[in-house]
This record gives structure tokens, C-alpha cells and sequence, in this order.
């Protein structure tokens, strides 16, 4: 609608350009027959470019914006989309009241997010009408989703587990569901947000496996995301009640290349220096390396493809060295992560900071991990690894990386010469 093309564009473009990134597409309005655009008609028309999915979004994303500034415009007259040729694309709806969309939405769109996520499936608002929009298979899920969601409200949940590819089923003990779960339910939707999930305890009860009382904690979403959030639990659970997860585990490494766990164990003297304060260095290395990377008790568990696996290994190995003295990685070469620099020697210390402090601002901001290392011939050099290479004007990965060492590199190297470089 007319009235509406502002607030969807968005001061300079802003609404626009927010829509085009969250869905990879491109988006602008167009004229009609060569016809430009004229504020007497009743509506403009809004060109969407990119693959079906990502149109798809971007297209309901508009159109609960512009519904919010002429109500009934779209829900008015809904057209249903049918399933596309392959005849398994298509779009589906359901009308909520006003005090359902308020829960169903969930703060600043958390709840409609997070169940996006969790079934892979498109879901928006448009006006009172929720659009699921994807393959058969993703649709079916975002409504079970809903519907338990809503199911919630009535007290315990009772879903039947069996047969579906997309729950993980967490053994609780009872005495720490409160500690999961949080206040007002803030620690279970910290992990939802972080991890992509729907995430509730069913009404089943069952003996734990310490001989006491446990809940079953149902985790619903895409593998690696399910994954992530039933180690996150684990390792929480393992905080309040030790032994529980990690009580005979032996160390393992599976030999498959595709998605997989391995696990290690950790002295205490390194634990606290591979979590890192607030759990910043875990982290760290977790998002270099694209591997999920938990710690339970004092067991360390990986989990992604083979080579994922095997490239945080490396990573915690080498952090571990670090604690013990000089780092040697005599030959990268056949790396396909990692970008090495020559830091000229009078500039090492303003590049590292004080204890490392510039290379972690550095780590933070790009998503890489970076530290001195000798090679083979014993000459020191810096390190930066990830899987992310970057990109000449990106904002994360190892070519930002280097650039922003070679700021501070020339940096130094004009201070020296008394500000001309």
C-alpha cells in the first residue's frame, strides 16, 4: 500500500537493507510497463530477488510490516500459496486472537524465532494470521511446535517421542530442573535463543540413572543445533550434580566424517584456562573452528564433522602449550585455516598488548584465534586460524584479522618514526 512504502523501506533504506541481509535477497520497488513510480496509486510494487526460501521470507516480512500500518490490507483477501511443481513447497495458516499472538510472537519476537529455527520452516505474523511456509516436513513440525507451545499453558506436556528425527530426550535429575530451567524460565530461553531449539520438560517421570529422581527434558529442532543445547544442559546438570553424565566415560574419537562427538578428558590445571573467563576462550575456539566445543566436569566434548573435530583438537592443544612456553607449529602449508604474518620484531609487543590483550579484542571481533608461534626454523611468527577466511571488506574471519594487525603494525611502525608512515 502507498501509505505504507515508507515505513517498509525505512529511514535511508534501513528496513530494506536489514530484510535483504536476515534473508540473502534483493529488494527494490519498480514501476510497471516502464511506468515509474507515481504516489497517486493505491499501491508500488515490490521486486524480490534470490532463491524460493529466502524470497519467500523476506516477501511476509514486508507484508507484517505493512500490515501493521493498514490492518486487513493482506489478511483480507489471503491468498494461500499451493505446493510448488515438486509438490512439496508450499504455505499454510492459522488465525491466533489477540492474547495468542502476544505468546505466540513472545518478546521482541523471540518465541516466533526460535520456533523458525527449531522446524526449519518459514513462520511470520501478518496481522492476526501466521503464515508456516516450506516442504510438508518443515511445516508439519512448526505446527506441532505450536501447537505444544500453546499446550504449555494448560500445564505438563505429554509428547510421544518415538519414531521422530527431530527430539533429543535429556535425563534430568529433578533436584536440578529448577537450576535448567531458571527464573521465570530465563536459562532454558537463553539456550533456546543461543541454540535454535524449542525446548520443554514432558509430564513423564523416570528413575535417573544415579537411582534418583529425574524429568525427561525434550529438545526439538535440526541435529547439530540439538546437539549443542543437550550439551549445554549436560554440562550444567554436571555442575549441580557431578559424576551424573561423565560417571565412567572413557576417552573416544569417531573415525566417521560426518557429524560426530569425540570426547577427552582434562586436567584441572588446564580446565579453567581452556574455559576462560565467562567461558570467553572456550568460545573462542569453538567459533574458529566451527565445532561445537563443551565442557562437562573435566571432560571435553566435540562435536561436528571429522574435520571440524579434529581442527579444535588441534586448536586446545595448542592453547594448552601456551600455558607451558614457546607454541612450535613447524609447517602450515597444507592448511586450508590459517594465515600466517611476519610481524617485524621491534612491533611484537605492541601487536600481542599487554598479556595478549590486543590479539583477544582481535579474536572477539573476527571470530578467529591467533597467537605466536616458531616454525620450523625456529623463527617466530603469528598465527591466525579459523575456518572463516573472510573477505576483502568483510567483518569477521581471518583476512579481518589481518588487516587488523596490520593496522596496528603501521601503527607502531609511525610512532617510531615520529608520526610519518
Amino acid at each position: 500500500p502507498q501509505e505504507a512504502v515508507g515505513f517498509v523501506t525505512g529511514r535511508m533504506g534501513n528496513f530494506l537493507r536489514s530484510t535483504e541481509d536476515e534473508w540473502a535477497v534483493i529488494m527494490f520497488f519498480i514501476g510497471v510497463d516502464g511506468n515509474s513510480r507515481s504516489r497517486s496509486k493505491e499501491s508500488e510494487q515490490l521486486a524480490i530477488f534470490g532463491e524460493r526460501r529466502g524470497r519467500r521470507g523476506a516477501q511476509l516480512k514486508m507484508m507484517s510490516a505493512a500490515e501493521t500500518k493498514v490492518p486487513g490490507f493482506f489478511t483480507d483477501k489471503i491468498q494461500v500459496e499451493t505446493d510448488d511443481d515438486d509438490g512439496d513447497w508450499g504455505t499454510e495458516t492459522q488465525t491466533f486472537k489477540s492474547d495468542e499472538l502476544s505468546y505466540a510472537l513472545g518478546k521482541q519476537g523471540a518465541t516466533r524465532r526460535k520456533l523458525q529455527e527449531a522446524s526449519e520452516c518459514v513462520i511470520q505474523y501478518v496481522g492476526s494470521v501466521c503464515f508456516f511456509c516450506g516442504t510438508r516436513a518443515q511445516r508439519q513440525r512448526a505446527k506441532d511446535y505450536m501447537g505444544w507451545l500453546f499446550a504449555q499453558l494448560e500445564g505438563p506436556v505429554s509428547v510421544n517421542t518415538e519414531g521422530r528425527d527431530d527430539c533429543t530426550v535429556v535425563d534430568v535429575p529433578s533436584d536440578c530442573v529448577g537450576y535448567i530451567t531458571g527464573a521465570r524460565r530465563a536459562a532454558m530461553s537463553q539456550m533456546e535463543a543461543e541454540w535454535g531449539v524449542l525446548m520443554f520438560f514432558t509430564d513423564a517421570d523416570m528413575r535417573g540413572r544415579n537411582g534418583g529422581g529425574s524429568e525427561k527434558l525434550t529438545i526439538w529442532g535440526p541435529p547439530r543445533a540439538r546437539r549443542g543445547a543437550e550439551l549445554k544442559v549436560q554440562s550444567s546438570v554436571e555442575t549441580k550434580a557431578p559424576g551424573f553424565f561423565t560417571k565412567g566415560l572413557k576417552e573416544f574419537a569417531d573415525d566417521s566424517r560426518g557429524f560426530a562427538t569425540d570426547r577427552m578428558i582434562l586436567k584441572d590445571e588446564d580446565l579453567s584456562y581452556a574455559l576462560g573467563k565467562g567461558g570467553a576462550t572456550r568460545q573462542k575456539l569453538a567459533t574458529a573452528s566451527q565445532c561445537i566445543l563443551q565442557y562437562i566436569g573435566n571432560w571435553v566434548f566435540l562435536a561436528g564433522t571429522r574435520k571440524e573435530r579434529r581442527r579444535c583438537k588441534e586448536y586446545l592443544v595448542w592453547l594448552l602449550q601456551q600455558r607451558r612456553g614457546t607454541v612450535t607449529v613447524a609447517d602450515v602449508s597444507g592448511r586450508d585455516d590459517v594465515t600466517e604474518m611476519r610481524i617485524p620484531r621491534e612491533c611484537v609487543g605492541w601487536v600481542t598488548g599487554n598479556r595478549g590483550t590486543e590479539l583477544r579484542k582481535i579474536e572477539q571481533e573476527t571470530g578467529s584465534f591467533l597467537f605466536m608461534a616458531l616454525d620450523k626454523h625456529g623463527e617466530e611468527r603469528l598465527l591466525i586460524l579459523g575456518n572463516d577466511s573472510g573477505g576483502r571488506a568483510g567483518d569477521t574471519g581471518r583476512a579481518k584479522a589481518e588487516r587488523l594487525v596490520n593496522d596496528l603494525v603501521q601503527e607502531r611502525l609511525s610512532g617510531r618514526n615520529g608520526g610519518y608512515g
